[in-house]
Formats: structure tokens, sequence, C-alpha cells
């Protein structure tokens, strides 16, 4: 398979998506295939992660967790594009399939809830944003939960929706149903827990690894989104150039420092996760702080348009590809 043939799936999925989003009636029927990578996970992490083994012991568990699940992910995807590659228009099956593990219109109407949510009230928002992250929602103001919700929206643009597709337009479906088994595994043993810090050591940094380029890209586009929408992306590039670099993720700091500068707020910070106080820096610390509902409003504007602009990659590949012969 080539770019061009993955560039006119991945444009197939991005399409659907937008569109359609996640048929809800469809994996209340059937399983969603992210809901079946993470049943493997959470077998084997039950089977091979004993807390009495030694750290050793554990990471090398984990690092046999992590082949086995991405291994049997990409075979999964390479048997399904082998099968519909020889059929005549099997490359609108791939799309179909793929549109299933990208998230645009999820994660725009997600965040989209916690700005809705306001007009209910603040218990209201702060149970709507506990839908989408992981801090204590008890403990945010009208303040912390617009930041939160985009913040999200920020982070989710980059291993949501641009990295699956990076990797898809590489490699086809193996690299997508490859990474969302990365990501995957990072979300549920990625963690610096008791339990998980040394069994899920491996997918935590392969995950950082696989996000490093798409995360970068990301930023790029805000950025370049919000100079076609009359935002400030010279602020969106100097808060990446001075502040991505200091999050705690390697990768998550380049999404929010360039939505955070492109409009004029200050995001991350200190934050409490299950009670326990986090002391991040903050990305474009030189923004205003107090975020508001409006602002989830104005973030999602600038989501939509960078969407659309991230879309164009793919699009510009293939008339390229296709030009060339």
């Amino acid at each position: 398979m080539d770019i061009a043939y993955h560039a006119a799936i991945l444009l197939i999925a991005l399409a659907l998506d937008a569109v359609f989003g996640d048929p809800n009636w469809l994996w209340r029927r059937l399983a969603h295939p992210v809901v079946i990578i993470g049943r493997a996970i959470g077998f084997l992490d039950r089977k091979l992660n004993r807390l009495e083994l030694d750290e050793s012991e554990r990471r090398r568990r984990g690092v046999l967790t992590l082949t086995l699940v991405v291994t049997a992910a990409a075979a999964v995807g390479w048997l399904l594009a082998w099968t519909f590659a020889s059929m005549p228009y099997g490359f609108l099956i791939e799309g179909v399939i793929a549109a299933t593990l990208i998230a645009q219109r999820s994660l725009h109407d997600h965040v989209a809830a916690v700005r809705d949510a306001f007009a209910g009230g603040l218990g209201a928002a702060r149970q709507a944003v506990s839908m989408i992250v992981g801090r204590d929602p008890k403990r945010l103001d009208e303040a912390g939960v617009s930041r939160a919700a985009i913040e999200s929206l920020a982070e989710n643009f980059a291993d949501g929706v641009v990295a699956p597709a990076f990797w898809c337009l590489l490699f086809g479906l193996p690299g997508l149903f490859a990474y969302k088994a990365i990501n995957t595994l990072d979300s549920m043993i990625g963690h610096k827990t008791e339990r998980h810090r040394a069994f899920g050591w491996a997918s935590a940094r392969f995950d950082d690894l696989v996000n490093l380029a798409p995360a970068r890209l990301s930023g790029l586009v805000v950025t370049a989104a919000a100079a076609l929408t009359g935002r400030d992306a010279r602020a969106a590039l100097a808060a990446m150039r001075c502040d991505a670099s200091r999050h705690a993720s390697p990768n998550a700091g380049w999404p929010e420092s360039a939505m955070g500068g492109a409009l004029g707020l200050a995001l991350g910070g200190p934050r409490i996760y299950s009670g326990v106080a986090v002391d991040d820096p903050w990305m474009n610390g030189l923004g205003r702080q107090e975020a508001a509902p409006e602002d989830i409003g104005r973030a999602l504007k600038l989501f939509v348009a960078s969407c659309a602009l991230h879309a164009a990659i793919p699009a510009a590949a293939l008339a390229v590809l296709v030009a060339l012969g």
C-alpha cells in the first residue's frame, strides 16, 4: 500500500467522523475496537501484573504485554486492510473502519457539553467536565472547569485526532490500530501508581515516543488555524517555544501552549488529582487565568478550524501524489 491509498482512507475517515461521530446505536450492539483492546489489556494486567514480583520482573511482563497487544492490534489492522484492498472500492470500507478510531466529533461534543452545562449552574458543569478529565471536579471553580475543558480539547486534539491520522497516513489500518492500542495501554496502565509504575513503564514511554511528532504537528496546526481565523498565532508560537517543554508530559505541552497562546489564556498550572496536589507549570503563563464558559466556545471554534486545516494535509498529499502519477 502507498501513501496515496492511505491518504484516501484517511480523508474518508475524517469526513465520516466529522459528520457522524461515534454512532452510539451501533456501539450499544457491538463492542467498539478500543473496548476490545481494553479488555485484552485488563486481562493481561490481572494475569501478569503481580505485586509480589520484583520491579524488574514486572517491567519485563509489562514489555511483554505491550508487545502482545500492539502486535495483535497491528495484525488485525493488516488483516482488514489485506481483505478489503483486493475488493472494488474496498478503500471505502477501510475508511469507515478508520473513522471509528478518530475522535473529532466526539471530542467536540464532550467539550461543548461542558460549555452548555454552565446553563444549569456550576454543579452541572463540574459533572460534565468530570466525564473528560481526571482531576477532582468538586475543587474547580468556573475558571477551573473552563480551563480543564479547554486543556482536554487541546491535548486530545493531538492524541485523539492528529496522532491516529498521522499513523494511518503512514501505515494505513495497521498503523492506526497499533497506535490506538499503544494509546489505550498508556491510559489504562501507564500510571505512576504502586500497581502500574513498573508494569506500565514500557507502555507509557512508548506512548510518549509515538506521540512526539504528532504532538508538535498538532501545535503547529493550531497555530496555523489561529492565523487563518484571526487569533493570535504569534502568541501561540511564542507560548510553544517558551512553555511546551516545561509541561510534565513531553507532548501535551505543545497543543496546550499553542491553544493557550492563540486564545490569550493561561492553561495548565496547579491542580488536584485524586486528592493529591500537582504543581504543574502554566502554559502561556502571561495569559488570562480566569477562563470563562465563553472561552470554551472560542476554543471549540479554533478546534473546528484546526480539524479542517488538519484534513487538508492528507488532501494535499493525495493531490500531489496523484498529479505525480
